[in-house]
Order: structure tokens, then sequence, then C-alpha cells
């Protein structure tokens, strides 16, 4: 079956077939698969089966690994590979769902991650899917008014921001010191690849605007994501059992959705790859 790559909607989104990359791939292979990937922004590559390790070796396809922040999710077996998982409970009883609300991975990173790989291991038999925005067509779109308003802003990034209405997991002691305190990333970023401009705003990490009131930078960025999550900018990924999906941190916010059978399990590998300060 020869290698297939076809979009999965208007703007966002690519489905692959026919590559099994636990059996490597030509360079030329590669660097369809790393085209495709900057022009879609999410790749789904259908129907793969990995260890922990394989997947590691899959990924290095498109980068270099990206050491997450939060250890106590690493596989004891193999710690560059993370797991997600309904399974897993707040100290106060609280159940935890890895990736609820619009989001950007790790952006309270110096150079964030560019990408995040998830391998779909066990899934509910409903739900559960997993949103992305495209934050190029987000800036695309603005008023003028609103992308001169916004140029040359920057925001200050920390692990949770004090706003934010989703509450993470604590950092794990080990890694707490090596994480920053607080980085600091323009609204408005440049895709090194592609060279689109795109929004890039994280309503879980980001703590104010440099230079800005906190009333006027919080309704300003409640007016940039409101306008960013629009339906008309997303594409919404169903689930299916291999999946290989691989998206691009630098350029689109995600959520996944808790709305599925609790008592069923939703379990995938997560890695992540090493990206660039955003400029």
């Amino acid at each position: 079956m020869s290698l297939s790559i076809t979009p999965l909607s208007p703007h966002t989104g690519a489905e692959v077939r026919g590559v099994d990359l636990t059996r490597g791939i030509d360079e030329a292979t590669r660097a369809r698969l790393n085209r495709a990937f900057v022009e879609h922004s999410v790749l789904v590559i259908r129907d793969q089966k990995f260890s922990p390790p394989q997947m590691l070796d899959a990924v290095r396809l498109f980068g270099e690994v990206f050491e997450q922040h939060n250890s106590r999710f690493a596989l004891p077996e193999c710690p560059l590979v993370h797991y997600i998982s309904n399974k897993d409970f707040f100290p106060d009883g609280t159940r935890y769902i890895p990736g609820e609300g619009y989001h950007t991975d790790h952006s309270n990173d110096v150079q964030p991650p560019k990408a995040t790989v998830l391998h779909a291991v066990e899934l509910p038999d409903v739900g559960g899917d997993t949103q992305f925005v495209n934050m190029h067509r987000a800036y695309e779109t603005l008023p003028d008014a609103t992308k001169a308003r916004v140029e040359g802003l920057k925001a200050v990034h920390v692990y949770q921001s004090r706003h934010s209405a989703r509450k993470l997991m604590g950092l794990d002691p080990s890694r707490r010191e090596r994480v920053p305190e607080a980085v600091i990333h323009p609204i408005v970023r440049t895709h090194p690849e592609s060279g689109r401009k795109s929004l890039y705003i994280n309503p879980i990490r980001i703590e104010g605007i440099v230079g800005m009131a906190e009333p006027e930078a919080l309704s300003l960025l409640d007016e940039l994501l409101a306008h960013a999550t629009q339906l008309s900018h997303e594409y919404r990924h169903k689930w299916q059992p291999g999946d290989l999906t691989i998206w691009d941190n630098r350029c689109l916010l995600h959520k996944a959705n808790g709305d599925y059978d609790m008592e069923q399990t939703r379990y995938l590998y997560r890695v992540m790859l090493r990206g660039t300060a955003p400029v």
C-alpha cells in the first residue's frame, strides 16, 4: 500500500495511510511527512502499533525529543514517553482529565516544544475527541485594528496562571526547580518553517501582558481567545485505535474532552519534540 496524505479539513489536519513507522522509512518519505506536517499542522498517522521505545524512534523522524515538565506521568521503563489517562486523581479525589481547556503545551518553557505526539493505546467507545484551532487563521482573520494592537505585545507565561479555569497537577519536586518561574513570549509569533504569523496565547499559562494593566490584559486575551476558537478555525479529531497524532504547538491551540464514560479507559502515550524560542 503506497503512502497517502489526505486533508481532514479545509485548513487543518491530514490523514496519513500506507506507512508502518516501526519499519523505518526512507529519506524521501521522511521529508514528505515533515512538509505535510508544516502544511497541515496536524498529521494523523493511522494503524500504528508501538511499544514506548518504538514510539520514541518513530517520532524522531520529526525532530529531537523534548523532556516534559511533569515527570510524575513518565513511564518508568521509558521516561521520555509519558502517559495520558483518565484514571488519575488530584489529592482531593477529583478526577484529573489531562488536556481540558484550550491551551498550547509547555509554553512556560524558554523554548516550548514545537510538537506534541500522542499514540492511542486504549480509547472509550464514544467521546474523548481532541479539538484543534488553527492560530494562523485566527491571526489572519483578525480585524486590522486588532492586528495593530497586538503587534509587539509580549505575554508572561508561568506553569499555571492564577487566572486559569483549569487546575493542573502539581509538579513533581524533582522537576520544580528545573522549570522556569516565568518566561516572556510574543503574542504574535512567526512560524520558523512556513514564515506565517499566528496568535500565540495560552489561557492555562499566561499570567499577564507586559506593560498592560491586568483588567485590560485579561479583556484582550478573552477577546483573542473567543475569536480564535470559532468553529470556522477548528478541526475536531475523533480518535481511532492505533492513531499516531502529531500537532504543531507553534500555531495551534488544542483541548481534550472528558465527555465519555469514565468507567472506560482513555490511555495514550505522549512525546514532545524540541522547539525554538518564539519570535
